[in-house]
């Protein structure tokens, strides 16, 4: 594999992937402008619905996974922390506990999620409540999610409600929450949207905060659940809110193929027509727009979700300190006339190469029923996140078709998708990826 490599020296590859050019902050490297601390400070708290917390804007997303980091962030007067029992099998909310433990409990809003894709009895969301309390080392969590719902019925799951409503009488739950990716196609049935999902959610009444996506090329079923939240007083918080696609991965591994003297792989050569076509293309706008900076097209792409009046956080991932450093200084950033140009430029050049998150809409053209929307969001762990070993993980152990069936096929998907992403491309990229093959 390659991609490291390249991502590594390709300035639109590293952070158009969320990947960092450095590992740690830096104030003079490589010619950059000093950040002050004030630079470093949030600057915006919203009130998060009828929790009437307010969070900071900027708020810590999944996988700290190093106590620095978030140590960091809530010195900066981050408030808010979003994470899951299934992050790092626990250990995500381990080290939330080791920091969070030194401080004013009351100053930090936790929010931890529930799968419930298996037992779902009162009892064992009772014990698993209790042991996520554990982990956190705290007395109470602020708000227990459904983690990815994955149709209407989990929302009414009677044994969930049950559970919250005894451990909120308890003080060990104050709010209940709810969260979602998208359809889980041939994973789990009846396959459900996330619009339907939430909305039927917000109808329901007993869900004080929601985590959805919602970005610039991904906004319409957003904006539909976002607009309910408003209306019904429910926190909304945000994930995938930089959609900036890594599209050149394609043209690097065949450059570097060739360079080692390989054939070509049978899917490769069957896509690199068209998909070659398509990143000449977008190279010729990425230069006629002048959009070389994709650190402006991240920060622009932030500040287009937070400028949403509906939006309470978006929840940051932030691996290293350069992440740390690139989201605080978007804290209470207002989406100007210039971050409206270039996202409109991006799109336009570039959106084409996005597998909008929690669509699905070509999923049911799929002979095999591979689950396009959650292959899509593993290959974003790996290539957005640097989750690799999370991702493969992920892929590894989807119960359904994988992306192989898609080496060899015709690529229904591609035709049935009304942004014309070249998904079956990214299919077979994505297992080539997700399996090292």
């Amino acid at each position: 594999m390659h991609r490291r490599e390249f991502l590594k020296v390709s300035t639109l590859g590293a952070v158009g992937a969320g990947i960092p050019m450095h590992k740690v902050i830096s104030s003079s490297a490589r010619g950059r402008t000093q950040t002050t601390t004030d630079e470093l400070k949030v600057k915006e708290y919203r009130m998060l619905g009828r929790t009437g917390f307010k969070v900071s804007d900027i708020s810590a997303g999944e996988h700290q996974g190093n106590e620095a980091i978030l140590s960091t962030l809530l010195d900066a007067g981050v408030n808010y922390i979003d994470t899951g029992e299934s992050y790092g099998r626990g250990r995500d909310e381990r080290v939330i506990g080791q920091v969070v433990k030194k401080r004013d409990r009351k100053s930090v809003f936790i929010t931890t999620k529930l799968y419930l894709s298996k037992d779902r009895t009162k009892k064992s969301i009772i014990e698993r409540t209790r042991k996520c309390l554990e982990r956190l080392q705290t007395d109470y969590i602020d708000c227990m999610m459904i983690h990815s719902a994955q149709n209407v019925g989990t929302i009414k799951e009677k044994g969930f409600h049950d559970a919250m409503s005894e451990l909120k009488t308890e003080g060990r739950v104050r709010f209940v929450g709810i969260s979602n990716h998208g359809t889980h196609w041939g994973i789990l049935q009846p396959e459900e949207a996330m619009e339907k999902i939430l909305l039927a959610a917000a109808e329901d009444g007993r869900f004080d905060v929601m985590l959805l996506v919602y970005n610039f090329l991904a906004k319409e079923n957003g904006e539909k659940v976002l607009k309910v939240c408003a209306e019904k007083n429910i926190g909304a918080t945000l994930m995938k809110t930089n959609p900036v696609a890594d599209y050149l991965y394609f043209k690097s591994e065949v450059e570097q193929l060739e360079k080692e003297g390989k054939d070509i792989p049978g899917y490769l050569k069957k896509v690199l027509p068209r998909y070659e076509q398509l990143v000449e293309e977008a190279q010729e706008f990425i230069k006629k727009h002048n959009l070389k900076n994709t650190h402006e097209i991240r920060d622009a792409a932030i500040r287009y979700a937070l400028n949403n009046p509906h939006v309470h956080t978006v929840c940051a991932t932030c691996n290293t300190f350069e992440e740390v450093e690139a989201f605080l200084k978007l804290s209470g950033g207002r989406f100007t006339p210039q971050d409206k140009k270039i996202l409109a430029a991006y799109a336009q050049g570039c959106g084409i190469f996005y597998c909008r998150h929690a669509c699905g809409l070509c999923e049911s053209s799929c002979p095999d029923h591979v689950p396009v929307n959650s292959i899509m969001r593993y290959n974003h762990y790996f290539v957005a996140q640097h989750r690799e070993k999370y991702a493969m993980q992920k892929y590894s152990g989807l119960p359904t078709a994988k992306a192989d069936r898609c080496l060899d096929c015709e690529g229904q998907c591609e035709a049935a998708c009304p942004f014309n992403v070249p998904i079956h491309a990214l299919l077979c990229n994505a297992h080539h990826s997700l399996t090292f093959a």
